[in-house]
């Protein structure tokens, strides 16, 4: 009883000295790593709508799956994006990656966080960057998603599982089949032991959708 009062007074004076502020705008809010009114309104939530498979949104139409993935279905049973990808989540992309702004990696698995489907045996794997990229950066936005996730959900996750040999350019732009092309031997299990027997849920903060993107979520079995 006596720690749930000192903690509730902890927090009381964090919350005075250091308020929460929205992670688009930066005003004051109530609650930490989340948006304010007007920034809120600027974003579009996918949640569980879109195609059951891809995640790609639907529109007009009672189908639950799209025709490109009844005509092929892909090997990845079921892909999320949390967000689309418009200015705002674009701006908070960059701030993560470029800014060094590490804190709106928890703000990300906020949001992803209820999309992501346990399966059997789950285990979170951040994509991995290239050596070359990973130092430049000096760490890895999708391992910081992934932790955050790992914490919020009480899944592991296994940040070393892949390795990235191959580096690659931005695939933004890009045709699927160009983006395929791409990748193709761009990833190797460094641990196989780590994904055996496993639902892989493959954790990034930016998803390529075809022409478009949108920060996700991805799940993979």
């Amino acid at each position: 009883m006596i720690a749930n009062v000192l903690r509730a007074c902890e927090r009381w004076i964090l919350d005075f000295a250091l308020p929460p502020r929205c992670a688009a705008c930066g005003v004051v809010v109530q609650d930490v790593h989340s948006f304010c009114v007007d920034c809120w309104g600027q974003i579009d939530f996918l949640g569980e709508t879109g195609c059951g498979v891809c995640g790609l949104p639907l529109e007009a139409t009672e189908a639950t799956t799209c025709g490109i993935c009844l005509a092929k279905p892909p090997r990845i049973a079921r892909t999320r994006a949390a967000v689309a990808y418009g200015d705002l989540t674009r701006g908070l992309a960059i701030r993560l990656k470029y800014g060094r702004k590490v804190a709106v990696a928890r703000t990300m698995a906020r949001y992803m966080g209820p999309l992501v489907a346990n399966g059997d045996n789950p285990v979170l794997i951040p994509v991995p960057l290239h050596r070359t990229r990973l130092w430049m950066r000096g760490f890895n936005q999708s391992a910081l998603v992934a932790r955050e996730l790992s914490r919020r959900l009480k899944l592991r996750t296994e940040p070393l599982a892949l390795k990235r040999v191959k580096r690659t350019p931005a695939l933004k732009g890009m045709s699927a089949l160009q983006r395929r092309k791409t990748v193709s031997g761009a990833f190797l299990v460094r641990d196989k032991a780590a994904v055996a027997g496993k639902t892989v849920i493959l954790i990034d903060d930016v998803l390529t959708m075809r022409a478009n993107a949108a920060t996700r979520g991805r799940c993979e079995s």
